[in-house]
């Protein structure tokens, strides 16, 4: 016996070839004729149905779409649930008004058709799957007025005008065994699917490892961070342009709060306190930079955008008084301390704490401080949490926008890796996280309050509908670590200006050269006292300096360049030299 057959034999099993006694015109083109009163199906023509469906289905689930089950045959029910459980879509069985998807018909009408809905997401679905079409007319209607693709079950009878609203109709008797098998196809359809999705992402995985054949532990947790907490992502072009509307810039922005994430110690780089009291230039530190941002907002859309400073036990009495300065500013500072219940233990050396700003614990503490409630009332739909190194995580309205406009819960900022320069070079691009979270604060309330105490062990993205990822360009993903970093931000490649670095126009190549100082330059003070001013780098495209290396004023960086003094040699870079794709170990190569 062929496949073909095996199939064949499986549906006529299933009575999806009996028909009603009537078959409609439009229906003939799927039937053999009649016999004993009723319209004998095609099921060859079936088979083909429903491969186009299961085809159109399993495009969707590539692309993570939302799915809109309904049925209403109680005796299948339990199939359904199972079903939806089994692929991962979410099934609401309570019962709703007709209108559903238009906001359209009578409560009286609807509690008369005894309609149950499986429903994947409470947004309106990428498709709509009828299991009765027969007494669906409704759903169709309002899924047609929002042109969205139906998949249903049509038997001989199917009036005309329901029949050609129906995208993919798959023609059989909507028997409790065809309901059965037609689950059984959408479901290994998505397991298929989803495990082409967890292959690709292993695959992208082992891609990212370096050339020694050790892998990148910082890009093996941006890669699985990212893949695991969106579902699609889309290139930041192809955002909306917000509105030049005064009024409805203001409006958007007032629906939005600022959490940075305050945790990290500056002992690394040889300052005694929080990493974001440091000097980044001119005297302006990375605290000061976040909040000239917002007061500049606040300020240019008249509207009130709040900070929160999200600190630990050893970097919140630093902040607080880095922010005494700011009491009188145009931007509502609120300094929270995480959950000292969900303290992770550290040894007494370690010096850096940003790591241990879980978003699960952070949620509690803005519920156990009693700051989320009041954020709502003031009608704050979206938190914005940035981490306290990326100097490029700037608020954009663009983000905003999309989010509330597609009705988003969850977006992670992703930045193409292949923009980055770094030590090692990668042939293909990836995406990592840059630590920037847009999250839906009604969906934050009810995480914690249905979730409690238990809500560090709940996935996070699973807590969201419709996770998004947002491919943001480079300039949004400007991260501080090390000297090496403030080196870029001093040069004359950034000015600043009201919480905004402003890049050079002058520098024509679109990425930033990149740096890498040795191990004399890690404290601030070293890397101070080592440079009487910070070179010119425009044309730069990189820069290595080892060893007992000090700089002059007025140098100019070309090209590549490479400077390593050899052991106990002091190796001094004179004023107003230039040097263009050099290579130096002495003072006779310059």
């Amino acid at each position: 016996m062929t496949i073909h057959s095996a199939v064949i034999q499986k549906l006529l099993s299933t009575n999806a070839h009996l028909g009603k006694q009537v078959a409609a015109h439009h229906f003939k083109i799927y039937t053999y004729g009649a016999r004993n009163g009723m319209t004998i199906i095609d099921s060859d023509k079936t088979l083909i149905c429903i491969r186009n469906a299961c085809h159109f289905i399993s495009n969707l689930a590539r692309q993570n779409a939302k799915f809109l089950f309904v049925n209403t045959n109680s005796l299948c029910d339990e199939i359904v649930d199972q079903m939806t459980k089994r692929i991962g879509c979410g099934a609401d069985s309570s019962w709703k008004l007709g209108g559903f998807l238009t906001n359209s018909g009578s409560p009286k009408k609807f509690r008369s058709r005894n309609k149950k809905l499986h429903l994947g997401s409470t947004q309106p679905p990428d498709c709509v799957v009828i299991m009765d079409t027969e007494r669906k007319s409704s759903v169709i209607f309002e899924a047609e007025k929002l042109q969205i693709p139906i998949v249903g079950l049509v038997n001989s009878n199917t009036p005309w005008d329901i029949y050609k609203r129906i995208t993919y109709p798959i023609p059989a008797n909507d028997s409790v065994k065809f309901v059965y098998l037609f689950c059984n196809l959408i479901t290994k359809t998505f397991l298929v699917e989803q495990k082409k999705v967890e292959e690709r992402g292993t695959k992208q995985l082992r891609l990212t490892k370096t050339e020694n054949g050790e892998e990148s532990e910082n890009l093996k947790q941006s890669m699985m961070s990212s893949s695991k907490d969106v579902d699609l992502v889309i290139p930041y072009e192809s955002l909306a342009l917000t509105s030049d509307d005064p009024v409805e810039t203001k409006q958007l922005l007032d629906k939005l709060a600022v959490i940075k994430l305050n945790g990290a110690l500056g002992t690394k780089m040889g300052f005694n306190g929080p990493r974001s009291a440091t000097e980044v230039c001119n005297g302006v530190t990375y605290l000061d930079m976040i909040i000239n941002q917002i007061k500049s907002i606040n300020s240019k859309h008249g509207c009130n955008v709040p900070l929160i400073l999200m600190n630990t036990i050893r970097t919140h009495d630093g902040t607080m008084k880095a922010v005494e300065k700011f009491s009188l500013e145009n931007v509502d500072i609120l300094p929270l301390c995480q959950s000292r219940s969900h303290q992770v233990t550290r040894g007494k050396d370690s010096e850096d704490e940003s790591d241990l700003f879980d978003h699960r614990e952070l949620f509690l503490s803005l519920k156990s401080s009693g700051t989320l409630e009041p954020l709502l009332l003031q009608g704050k739909e979206y938190i914005l949490v940035v981490k306290y190194d990326n100097l490029g995580a700037l608020i954009d309205s663009k983000i905003l926008n999309h989010l509330i406009q597609n009705r988003i819960q969850y977006c992670a900022e992703l930045s193409e890796i292949a923009q980055m320069p770094g030590k090692h070079s990668l042939e293909k691009t990836k995406l990592v996280d840059t630590g920037n979270l847009w999250m839906n604060l009604k969906v934050v309330k009810r995480l914690v309050e249905t979730n409690g105490q238990n809500v560090e062990n709940y996935p996070l993205s699973k807590s969201f509908d419709r996770a998004i990822g947002v491919n943001v360009p480079h300039s949004r993903f400007q991260p501080m670590m090390s000297t090496s970093d403030l080196f870029i931000f001093q040069s004359d490649l950034y000015s600043y200006a009201e919480g905004f670095f402003i890049r050079n126009r002058a520098r024509t190549n679109s990425l930033n050269p990149c740096i890498e100082l040795g191990p004399e330059f890690e404290k601030l003070s070293d890397f101070r006292s080592r440079f009487k001013s910070i070179p010119s780098i425009i044309e730069l495209d990189s820069l290595k300096v080892m060893g007992d290396v000090w700089f002059g004023t007025g140098i100019t960086l070309k090209g590549k360049v490479t400077i390593t003094a050899k052991p106990g040699v002091k190796l001094e870079i004179p004023d107003g030299v230039v040097l263009e794709n050099k290579e130096i170990s002495d003072p006779s190569d310059i």
